[in-house]
C-alpha cells in the first residue's frame, strides 16, 4: 500500500475513537431497580390496605388450566352436584373475569354472589379462563377463584362446566338460598 493511501486513511480517521463498549444497543430501556422496589413497596401496602369481604388469599390452590374442578360442602347431595356437573340445573346468572386482575376479580367475584344471593338464585356460572401461560406457570384467576369459592359462605359447591358453557374455564356455581317469607315451594 502506498504511503498515500496510510497518509489519507489517517487523516479520515482523525478525531474518531476506539469503542470499548462491545456490547450492541437492542433499545430495550434497562430496568430501574429502585422504580421496581417502590412498585414492589407500593403493591404490598395497597394489598394490606384493601378489605374485601372474608376470601383470603393466605393460601391458593394452584390447578392447572384443563384440570377440571369440583367442590362441594359438607352436608350437600351428591344428586344436586352430579346435576349440576351434567348441567342440568340451569344457570341464571353469568359473571366473566377474564383479563381482571386478581384484586378486580376477587370484589367482582364478591359482588355478583351477594346480588345473585339476594335475588333467590340457586345457580350461577363463573368464567374464570384457562390462562394457559406461555411461562408455564398455573392460572391465576381460574387457582383463586377455585379458592375463593370454597371459602364464601354462601357458595354450596362448584364444578367446571360443559363444553358448550367454557368446559374447563368456567364453572356452574351452586348457592345456598334462604326462603323469603311468603314464598310458596
Amino acid at each position: 500500500m502506498p504511503d498515500d493511501d496510510f497518509s489519507s486513511f489517517a487523516s479520515e480517521m482523525q478525531g474518531v475513537r476506539r469503542l470499548v463498549d462491545d456490547h450492541a444497543d437492542t433499545g430495550k430501556p434497562r430496568k430501574d431497580r429502585q422504580q421496581v422496589v417502590k412498585r414492589r413497596a407500593a403493591a404490598t401496602q395497597m394489598m394490606s390496605t384493601i378489605k374485601v369481604d372474608g376470601l383470603s388469599d393466605q393460601f391458593v390452590i394452584d390447578v392447572g388450566a384443563e384440570d377440571e374442578l369440583y367442590w362441594a360442602r359438607d352436608g350437600v347431595q351428591d344428586s344436586q352436584i352430579r346435576k349440576l356437573k351434567a348441567g342440568q340445573i340451569p344457570f341464571d346468572g353469568s359473571l366473566d373475569l377474564h383479563g381482571m386482575t386478581i384484586e378486580k376479580a376477587r370484589e367482582t367475584l364478591w359482588d355478583f354472589i351477594a346480588e345473585a344471593t339476594k335475588f333467590e338464585v340457586r345457580c350461577v356460572r363463573v368464567t374464570h379462563g384457562k390462562a394457559a401461560r406461555l411461562d408455564g406457570r398455573r392460572p391465576l384467576i381460574k387457582s383463586h377463584v377455585n379458592t375463593w369459592l370454597r371459602q364464601h359462605p354462601q357458595v354450596l359447591g362448584f364444578v367446571s362446566c360443559q363444553p358448550r358453557h367454557g368446559g374447563t374455564g368456567a364453572l356452574y356455581v351452586l348457592l345456598k338460598r334462604t326462603m323469603l317469607e311468603g314464598r310458596d315451594e
